[in-house]
């Protein structure tokens, strides 16, 4: 009884452990490329980079052999599934830096494990196939996604539709091995480029991480798995902002790869483990026909290269040294290295052999336009040489120069509109600055500014397709423009008074009803009827700007001089404050408010004054009655004195 007992415990044990070995983490990354055989058959290389100082050795061993399955490219049924069979070669790569080139040299292990096995796949498919391998799980300190130590890969490979006698494609191939040691705040820069067989167009980008097996099913369609590989389509990883598949790594430069090189280049800056996906588009006859992806993890580390060549970039491709587009062939070289004793140039003119320099800041004319290709080597024959090397742009003339076509008015639309030149087209870039606050990209935008009486530089920083960028500046001014039709007023009937518009250089009332003349904004007007009239004045200034403002009149029976007999300061908005309403009396000597003991505590010299609230030197006064005196001319121009009392209520 006991011996069965322990043979049960001890199973468990091993189950257990396989269990965490296949789940262990340790795939850093893998690509597939195919070619073909003839007819229908294919041969599959597919390449896996596991981590061999972190990962679990079990789970290493586990992937041999791997196990795939291929779907239709289009439905997604399963087509077929099987083994790689064992590896054809296993082995560690060689980080490429000894300890004399690397200070804080980082501990690291990368084993690439290559299989290569061959499939018939059915013919006559017009959808063509997708070639699946799935491994749980990744390494669980990875940095910029979410629950990295449970989260498996998806690796594929598009196969497009062939006929049973001849195959449509070889899938392109990378030429070089991931790199292994990246150190933060190094100037960073690798080959990503492939090579394609059929001679298909090839573009480089940034792209997606796929998520693939689980902790539940580590090896998909293995005796070890729980199920078989899923079918597509696939979910991303979840990325942790402000990382994306775009900007997955912390880095300034971030990191770019050349759409048309594939060079990737960039400056890390900070340590971690980092998932990071570079994808070949294979392009036939304008259609992406198959992307060639790898998978990765990058590894930055806080080590420093003891020599570090490098040299600015005064383009918006990080890759181009300069683009010069203004007629003068001769470049001056800025060497930004660190660590060098010796320093050779190589400038790339195929025309010569002398155009090479052991400067440490040298310059180069080019005998004409184009592009040239230049190499910095630093302590060329010593221990820890290193390169790097980017692009001259030479172009003839490119300048910047823009119009301003409408009115210098606010809320009037200006067109603004390009005049850049290019030698060599094309012109596709365009950053407008309105100088309020506002910008564009459009190559002729409209804008309207919304404020007036102010200076504002519009800046258009224009480029070409060939790498080629100027700048225009101009001044506006959009003037002080306020119409205005008066105030609002009352007035007696049957007396003419005169209307009080002003703004501009042109007026129009409407209506014209009763006044003497309607492009007059001091016109006089004599209505005969009591009620409420409202006009509109149009007015354009001297710089054609056109706005309108306007005003209403209210005309009494007869003359009157009204104060109201009380009110209530009490900071409700309602009765707050007492002034003179009059119509009539249109000028006004003086206003005078007293209390019972005869001592004033308001004045004022206009009915349009704020009126009293109820104070006098800034403290309340009491409630009570108080009296109010005030002089004011008629309209025959003579002075009445009016007189009267008001409450004060609290």
């Amino acid at each position: 009884m006991r011996n069965s007992f322990l043979k049960i415990f001890f199973l468990a044990v091993i189950f257990i452990a396989g269990s965490f070995s296949a789940n262990a983490s340790h795939i850093f990354g893998g690509d597939i490329v195919y070619r073909c055989l003839g007819k229908s058959n294919y041969e599959f290389t597919f390449t896996l980079y596991q981590d061999c100082l972190s990962g679990e050795q079990e789970a290493i061993r586990q992937d041999n052999p791997s196990y795939y399955s291929i779907f239709d490219a289009v439905n997604y049924t399963r087509i077929s599934s099987g083994s790689t069979g064992e590896f054809i070669s296993s082995q560690i790569v060689p980080t490429g830096f000894s300890n004399e080139c690397i200070t804080n040299m980082p501990n690291t292990c990368m084993r690439k494990t290559v299989f290569r096995f061959q499939v018939q796949l059915p013919g006559n498919n017009p959808r063509g196939f997708l070639f699946v391998y799935q491994r749980c799980c990744r390494n669980q300190t990875i940095n910029n996604i979410y629950s990295p130590g449970v989260t498996g890969a998806t690796f594929t490979s598009l196969i497009p539709p062939f006929s049973d006698s001849l195959c449509s494609n070889n899938s392109a191939v990378f030429k070089n091995d991931p790199p292994q040691i990246i150190c933060t705040n190094n100037p960073f820069s690798f080959d990503f480029s492939a090579t394609d067989i059929d001679g298909d167009s090839l573009s480089y980008e940034l792209c997606q991480a796929y998520i693939g097996a689980s902790t539940q099913n580590p090896i998909p369609g293995s005796p070890l798995g729980n199920g078989p590989i899923a079918a597509p389509p696939y979910t991303p990883v979840g990325y942790i902002p402000p990382y994306d598949e775009t900007y997955p790594i912390p880095s300034n430069p971030a990191f770019y790869v050349n759409p048309v090189t594939g060079l990737l280049t960039g400056t890390p800056t900070a340590a971690g483990r980092y998932v990071f996906t570079v994808c070949a588009k294979e392009w036939r006859n304008g259609q992406v026909i198959n992307t060639l992806s790898r998978d990765l993890q990058f590894v930055i580390t806080n080590c420093s290269k003891a020599v570090v060549a490098n040299m600015p970039s005064y383009n918006k491709d990080p890759e181009v040294y300069i683009a010069r587009c203004d007629s003068i062939f001769n470049v001056q070289f800025e060497n930004t290295s660190t660590g060098g004793f010796r320093y050779f140039w190589d400038f790339g003119d195929p025309n010569t052999l002398a155009d090479t320099s052991n400067d440490v800041n040298p310059n180069y004319t080019y005998p004409d336009t184009g592009t040239y290709r230049v190499k910095l080597v630093v302590n060329r024959g010593s221990t820890c040489p290193d390169s790097i090397v980017k692009l001259v742009k030479i172009y003839p003339k490119f300048s910047t120069d823009f119009d301003i076509v409408g009115k210098l008015c606010k809320g009037e639309p200006l067109q603004f509109i390009d005049r850049s030149e290019a030698t060599f087209p094309t012109i596709n870039q365009w950053d407008w600055n309105f100088g309020d606050g506002t910008t564009s990209t459009e190559q002729n935008p409209i804008h309207i500014y919304t404020n007036n009486y102010e200076n504002y530089k519009i800046i258009l920083r224009s480029g070409s397709s060939k790498g080629c960028e100027d700048t225009a500046i101009k001044n506006i001014f959009i003037p002080r423009f306020i119409p205005f039709a008066g105030n609002d007023t009352v007035v007696i009937k049957g007396h003419t008074f005169n209307m009080n518009g002003s703004g501009g250089v042109q007026y129009q009332w409407t209506p014209t009803d009763y006044l003497t003349n309607p492009t007059d904004p001091k016109s006089s007007i004599t209505i005969m009827q009591p009620g409420y009239y409202a006009y509109n004045l149009n007015v354009i200034n001297e710089n054609q700007c056109e706005g309108n403002d306007s005003v209403r009149i209210l005309v009494a029976d007869r003359a009157y001089f009204i104060v109201p007999s009380a009110f209530s300061p009490n900071g409700d908005g309602k009765n707050d404050v007492i002034r003179p309403l009059s119509a009539g009396y249109p000028n006004l000597t003086f206003f005078r408010i007293y209390n019972r003991w005869g001592q004033q505590v308001f004045q004022s010299f206009s009915g349009d004054a704020g009126g009293w609230d109820g104070t006098y030197n800034g403290k309340m006064c009491d409630p009570g009655v108080y009296f109010w005196h005030a002089r004011a001319f008629n309209l025959n121009g003579e002075e009445e004195d009016l007189k009267g009392d008001i409450t004060l209520i609290r």
